[in-house]
């Protein structure tokens, strides 16, 4: 391994290029109190990595937007405020050689008092969701997709 080499290999992982993740879940709409299933893909993009597990991140915000003729103001009004942000881990510590991928399946049971989405004229309550792989620097990650949540009836 040349000098080159090695420095794209330490911008990879402070920039969490070290690896690749993909995911999926079930079912698209989870329902709070439920099971949402996962199956997560990493693929080392350079060097070896070694991770300290796979986690999935669910986070959710509610956000408000009044236009300022709405309100007779000078501007518009927005305000958002973060509701939940939680880390559940699916996988436990693990080593990825240079090039090679893993899969994983795993299970994030859902806490029964999560807020459901909404839409509203206003204001919404946005889920997302995301893999990632715990490593030294940035840890890779799927990027943010959107989970509409709902409440059992």
């Amino acid at each position: 391994m040349g000098f080159l080499d090695k420095v794209k290999g330490a911008v990879n992982t402070v920039t969490g290029g070290a690896a690749k993740v993909t995911f999926d879940f079930e079912p698209k709409v989870a329902l709070a109190g439920e099971n949402l299933r996962v199956k997560i893909s990493v693929l080392s993009t350079g060097a070896e990595v070694k991770s300290g597990g796979v986690f999935v991140d669910l986070r959710a915000r509610e956000e408000v937007h009044i236009h300022k003729n709405e309100i007779q103001a000078e501007r518009d009004v927005s305000l958002a405020k973060s509701t939940f942000d939680q880390g559940f881990k699916v996988a436990p510590e693990f080593v990825l050689a240079a090039g090679e991928t893993k899969h994983f399946e795993g299970g994030v049971s859902l806490p029964a008092d999560l807020q459901p989405s909404f839409k509203g004229a206003y204001g919404e309550h946005i889920w997302e969701i995301r893999a990632r792989v715990e490593a030294f620097g940035n840890d890779p990650d799927s990027g943010w997709v959107r989970l509409r949540m709902g409440i059992k009836s």
